[in-house]
């Protein structure tokens, strides 16, 4: 290449292309228990019965001790934020408008949050400890997923204190 067009020509920093995926993957039957839960409103995981966690989703094994999880745990609707975002950035395929609240929502009688959204409120009200319940879609709305719970409101209920949810922040 002559020095002219050494010249000319630049290094290639970005290049803009479309990218799909198309997957089909199994709930398993933890999973799929949940799923059918969450189409007759009800929240369920599992307790492991080495370490006493409650997983919700469930799951076959405990993450935390690798024996079978145990008894199923039908779940309240209420429970607390430990972390959120605020979702300002509009990206393509995206089904809300910003700004949004995600948040990790740690149901009563649980150890592990659920993610999800936060509505019912304006994005600046939410904060850490705040308690929440699940809205529900309408019944001949609900489908086998997570999206049956349109998403977590404020239920009015004073804060939960940090230092309580401090290990699932």
């Amino acid at each position: 290449m002559s020095e002219a067009t050494k010249a000319v020509v630049k290094d290639v920093t970005t290049m803009a292309s479309p990218v799909s995926l198309k997957f089909r993957a199994r709930a398993g039957k933890d999973l799929s228990r949940f799923l059918r839960g969450m189409k007759e409103r009800r929240i369920v995981g599992r307790v492991c019965p080495s370490c006493n966690y409650v997983y919700v989703p469930p799951r076959g094994a405990c993450p935390t001790c690798g024996c079978p999880m145990g008894d199923e745990r039908v779940l309240p609707e209420t429970g607390t934020i430990t972390t959120f975002c605020i979702v300002n950035i509009p990206f393509e395929g995206q089904k809300l408008k910003p700004p949004y609240v995600c948040a990790s929502v740690l149901l009563d009688g649980a150890d592990v949050a659920l993610f999800h959204l936060v509505g019912g409120c304006d994005v600046n009200e939410v904060r850490m400890g705040m308690r929440v319940r699940a809205e529900w879609v309408d019944e001949a709305d609900a489908e086998l997923s997570l999206e049956t719970i349109r998403y977590f409101v404020p239920t009015g209920e004073p804060d939960r204190p940090l230092a309580q949810i401090r290990e699932h922040i």
